[in-house]
């Protein structure tokens, strides 16, 4: 299968470590590694030269031709290595850099008087720290602070150079600028809002920072699907049913069970046990077990999260003193609502927490490469994503390397599909957001999910959120209202169509934002719940005014950052269920279950509900707010329809029947 290697000219062989001062002519440049947007016009101010950035270099793997076709076979059922993944060790011994390449890198950046960090099990990287100047005099560059989206980031003014011997084994480097800090968590709050290195080893001991503001829903919500419904307020119109219902309170763990068909699995013991799910996020909450533990007692009893279930490798928070350090308490509900999930839907797996240092792919690729390169889980959430794929080519051939490695070793990697719908409404183009778009992972969509009384499926349908406010007995804007958030999806400008989407992705879709003849990779895979406004109940430490204080508390949320978990958690229960890793599903996805009642297809719906909440996001002191949100929202770049779409992609998985063809 093709990716994006973008590949630095051959000068020479390897040769030992040389100074920074090398003339011009004995280095070579990285390209693409300024970001489009560092022009001299959006340039506001030169980097301070005394401010620290730490930054990495990736190497490429000995035989990366080799090492991706191996990964393709061990992935693909028509292929006689299908499943005969490599352990760790086969990995390092056939495709990991050479120690005399890691030297090498080092001591050229210890020659420049820049500190040289830590080297993972996989030799994927070399981690330094150094002063703004002297990253510039190593790479031959100038850094600035550019205005970007109302962001002043750093980045340089040329694409940045290493010595000519070195230049055949560099894959990239990430975090000499700053592209990737607009990186986000893909969840959505009950009040619409989205949210030091120790030689680079991880630790035990969480951050520590205090719990975020706390939320709350009003009362005026639903158990159940149909519950109750708003007799009082005006009709909505549009074709919408009504009365309409109000929303679901937060959907527990029992119900998400039951709707996708596996509380028999878990009530025979096909509940993920014997598997570890890896969760990576930024930062960690110094609640994290005590919050879901406590939820799993009060809403799930009969399975609760034991201690020894649950383990974190956490890697200390950056260095305040580096240059836009950002902060860690608003990535907690993050990380509360991927354990919270994955437990939900395999009450019987290990979770695997992985805490990055901070919020950018920097130290996110870092820990998933901490859980790729020791072979710590078969199956990874990741619930954060770029917006779009304007991402510098360094970061996604360091982030490509480390997925085709999970591939050979067996790991599934899920990525949550992003929030903004087809991004038209945040960067003005039609755009998946990577790293879902990588077709090394496999991207998990959201959906609007209506579960009933007696827990089966009321509605299903994609998640993209029209939003009407009512306003002296009128509703504003009219029906179907205003384009809020949904499911991300689209086709990729980054990857060619993958093998595996051949003849099973329309070939309109595949054709969409490409020229010529050229096709690419659609997103998403599959789908499970998303939709915040039908969305999961999670309970979290949080920061209420006095005299409250801080205790746990309860809200609904959702976003395609409960999707990835929950699928994630599905994916542990087939494991235990065939007793064999999955390790990535694409290739099995599309060629086996597409079309089969294996997968529910998720098409076009009708449907709103009525969100009745608190303007302070905590009672109703502050009054109330009345909105209609109306399901799957059309005028988007992509759409709900029958079969495969890139909304929802080939559907939600069915129960026993999913299980049964794995």
């Amino acid at each position: 299968m093709p990716t994006v290697f973008l590949a630095l000219a051959v000068v020479g062989g390897m040769a030992g470590a040389l100074p920074s001062s090398a003339a011009a002519s004995d280095r070579a440049s990285i390209p693409d590694s300024k970001p489009s947007w560092a022009t001299p016009q959006a340039k506001v101010a030169d980097a301070a030269p005394a401010s620290k950035l730490t930054f990495r270099v990736y190497l490429k793997l000995r035989d990366q031709a080799g090492a991706e076709a191996a990964a393709r076979a061990v992935s693909d059922p028509s292929s006689s290595a299908f499943r005969h993944y490599l352990t760790t060790d086969q990995v390092r011994a056939a495709y990991a850099p050479e120690r005399r390449t890691v030297d090498a890198v080092r001591g050229w950046l210890g020659s420049a008087g820049i500190t040289v960090g830590s080297v993972p099990a996989n030799n994927q990287y070399v981690e330094a720290t150094g002063t703004v100047d002297q990253v510039q005099h190593v790479f031959g560059v100038n850094l600035a602070k550019y205005d970007v989206k109302g962001a002043k980031l750093r980045a340089a003014d040329r694409n940045l150079s290493v010595p000519a011997t070195l230049a055949p084994q560099v894959l990239g480097v990430v975090g000499v600028d700053q592209a990737l800090n607009l990186l986000k968590p893909s969840h959505v709050t009950s009040n619409d809002t989205t949210t030091k290195a120790n030689e680079g080893k991880a630790t035990t001991k969480p951050t520590i920072a205090p719990p975020p503001d706390g939320l709350r829903n009003s009362t005026q919500c639903s158990s159940y699907w149909g519950e109750k419904v708003d007799t009082t307020d005006p009709t909505y119109g549009g074709g919408f049913p009504s009365p309409l219902n109000y929303s679901p309170c937060g959907y527990q763990p029992a119900q998400i069970r039951s709707v996708y068909g596996l509380d028999q699995a878990v009530n025979w013991g096909f509940d993920g046990r014997g598997t570890t799910v890896a969760i990576i996020d930024a930062f960690a909450s110094p609640t994290i077990y005590e919050d879901a533990s406590q939820y799993a007692a009060r809403h799930d009893a009969a399975h609760p999260l034991r201690k020894e279930q649950f383990n974190q490798l956490v890697f200390p928070e950056t260095d305040p003193t580096q240059e836009d350090a950002c902060g860690a308490s608003g990535w907690y509900g993050e990380e509360t609502l991927d354990v919270e999930a994955v437990h939900a839907t395999a009450p019987g797996a290990n979770i695997l927490y992985v805490g990055g240092s901070d919020c950018q792919d920097l130290s996110l690729d870092k820990a998933l490469n901490e859980v790729v390169s020791k072979n710590l889980a078969q199956i990874v959430s990741n619930s954060y994503g770029n917006q779009g794929e304007d991402v510098p080519a360094d970061e996604v051939n360091a982030f490509s390397s480390i997925a085709q490695q999970a591939a050979l070793e067996g790991i599934g990697v899920y990525f949550s599909s992003g929030d903004n719908g087809d991004e038209v409404s945040t960067i003005g183009t039609a755009s998946p957001d990577f790293s879902a778009s990588s077709p090394w992972v496999t991207a998990v969509g959201g959906t609007s999910l209506g579960i009933g009384k007696d827990g089966k499926r009321v509605f299903e349908t994609g998640w993209e959120t029209g939003r009407s406010v009512l306003s002296g007995g009128v509703y504003t804007p009219s029906a179907p209202g205003a384009y809020q958030y949904g499911s991300g999806g689209g086709t990729s400008r980054l990857f060619p169509e993958p093998f595996y989407q051949k003849g099973v992705v329309p070939d309109a879709l595949a054709a969409k934002n490409q020229t010529g003849t050229n096709r690419g990779r659609v997103v998403p895979d599959i789908s499970m719940l998303g939709d915040p406004n039908t969305g999961f109940l999670v309970g979290e430490t949080q920061t209420f005014p006095a005299p409250e204080g801080v205790h746990y508390d309860e809200y609904r949320i959702g976003g395609t950052s409960l999707s990835s978990p929950l699928f994630a958690g599905m994916m542990a229960v087939s494991d235990q269920f065939t007793h064999f890793r999955h390790g990535f599903i694409n290739p099995w996805l599309y060629k086996v279950t597409s079309h089969t009642p294996a997968i529910t297809d998720v098409q076009h719906v009708s449907q709103a509900d009525v969100r009745v909440d608190f303007v302070n996001g905590l009672d109703a002191t502050g009054g109330l707010r009345t909105t209609v949100r109306s399901f799957d929202y059309p005028g988007l770049a992509i759409s709900t329809a029958r079969g495969y779409d890139d909304v929802t992609g080939l559907g939600t998985p069915n129960g026993f029947w999913f299980l049964a063809l794995s």
